[in-house]
């Protein structure tokens, strides 16, 4: 793969550097034909992303037709890009050697992610195909445990002694064939290959030879522990702009270093999977799973709201002579509800956010959750002035107006203080906010919604 930059109007999308839709048609095309000539004339110029971002989208019958013309092709990069739901698929469709080559070419911590997931025989397959240091540096990062940053690092760090000039460094990168294609800093170390700090390879080309390699390190220097969370990574370096960290063993030694594309990898999973699981779909949907498989990954969460929505009716049978009496309810108790399930994802989304920036903590807890009282009182009764006077005016019965307009306030500062309080809870319980917020804060919406308005009603207007 060049990794040339796509023709206006032929690869790419100015706006968004998708492909276009002429262009897939053109790939479609060139599928169904079975002209493997034409399939690499259009793939050629284009990056290795968004090779493995038309296989995604392909369907099973037509990515094996896919692979069945283009499997030599299939590079390091290419294979790295996919996403791990369908990757096992695209290994087991290609040639031995074609995954060899492509296994070679990757930097470690790519390896470590193809092959933690793979059954051992699978894994093993894919081990042989290394030389012997890189199989021992992938072997030693799968010792590290799931989701740690040993887990995340690549193997390959250039360092140097403490003691060098910026000439001896030069001279040293100009003298290696090993180098990693991208890297960043040259981490200094001691005589135990303990960190002592890094150099830019900017400030290194910008200063004279002579100049001493400790002179001219970076302030932003920090180690990251291999047994460190994923998650914690992903925070470190957002948090202090970092673009590469070394990673230390319990000693103190360096055994690697994580770059910031992969840190950012991590935060992007990490969001991700915080969307999936408040929409109550599962942290490993995706796009390319089939009916059945996207079915059971939403059963479950279904069926729980289907218990606790329940709930709902229980609080609302409880109302049957005041509904009798009075139906005009039945048509207004949908919008306190709706209204407040809404409010309470939009505090719930919020909360969840800020806990997995780590912007909301124990240390802040009382001020946002005052925030988010008033501000479902302010909603309240602005929402309550709309549809009270709305009720007045539509039913002639200004205490029905006012009854809606109590329910409503008293919903929304339900749905404000559910959308913190429950991740908060969550959250000091070990327990993924995101998980299950969303359903406890619909049901606690929906039944206090129920109850105040129906209640109220019960007091009030009979």
């Amino acid at each position: 793969m060049t990794g040339q930059t796509p023709a206006p109007g032929d690869q790419a999308d100015d706006e968004d550097f998708l492909p276009r839709r002429e262009l897939l048609d053109r790939i479609d095309a060139a599928i169904q034909a079975g002209d493997a000539a034409l399939l690499n004339t259009l793939l050629d110029p284009m990056h290795g992303a968004d090779i493995a971002d038309i296989i995604e989208r392909l369907t099973p019958a037509e990515r094996r037709a896919f692979l069945a013309l283009y499997s030599g092709e299939i590079d390091g990069e290419i294979l790295s890009e996919i996403d791990e739901s369908i990757r096992d698929e695209v290994i087991e469709q290609l040639p031995p050697e074609v995954v060899a080559e492509a296994v070679r070419e990757m930097d470690s911590d790519d390896v470590v992610d193809l092959v933690e997931d793979m059954d051992e025989p699978e894994r093993q397959e894919i081990l042989a195909a290394l030389d012997a240091t890189d199989r021992a540096a992938v072997q030693q990062s799968l010792a590290y445990p799931e989701n740690s940053a040993g887990r995340l690092m690549q193997s390959e760090v250039v360092t140097a002694p403490e003691h060098w000039t910026v000439g001896e460094a030069i001279a040293f990168l100009q003298s290696e064939d090993w180098l990693p294609e991208q890297f960043y800093h040259i981490v200094l170390v001691d005589p135990r290959r303990h960190p002592l700090g890094y150099v830019t390879l900017g400030r290194l080309l910008a200063s004279s030879h002579a100049t001493p390699l400790r002179d001219i390190t970076e302030d932003s220097f920090r180690t990251i522990s291999a047994m460190a969370e994923e998650a914690d990574v992903a925070y470190v370096f957002n948090q202090y702009h970092l673009i590469s960290a070394p990673v230390v063993d319990r000693d103190d030694r360096l055994v690697g270093i994580i770059t910031i594309d992969d840190a950012m990898a991590v935060l992007d999973q990490e969001h991700e999977e915080d969307i999936l699981r408040l929409a109550g779909v599962g942290d490993e949907s995706h796009v390319s799973d089939g009916p059945l498989a996207t079915a059971r990954q939403r059963l479950p969460w279904l069926v729980v709201n289907l218990f606790t929505a329940s709930l709902s009716a229980v609080v609302i049978s409880q109302f049957e002579a005041t509904i009798a009496t009075l139906v005009a309810l039945a048509a207004l108790m949908p919008i306190v509800a709706s209204t407040g399930g809404i409010a309470g994802t939009q505090s719930l989304a919020v909360a969840v956010r800020a806990l997995a920036t780590r912007e909301l903590g124990r240390a802040n807890a009382r001020r946002v959750v005052r925030r988010e009282l008033l501000a479902g009182m302010l909603n309240g009764i602005c929402l309550a002035l709309i549809l009270g006077v709305a009720g007045w005016l539509i039913f002639g019965d200004v205490r029905l107006g006012m009854v809606l307009g109590a329910a409503m306030i008293v919903n929304q500062i339900v749905a404000a203080l559910g959308g913190v309080l429950v991740p908060l809870t969550l959250n000091k319980l070990g327990l993924d906010p995101a998980l299950a917020s969303g359903t406890f804060v619909t049901t606690m919406t929906d039944v206090m919604g129920f109850f105040a308005f129906l209640g109220l009603a019960t007091l009030v207007l009979l």
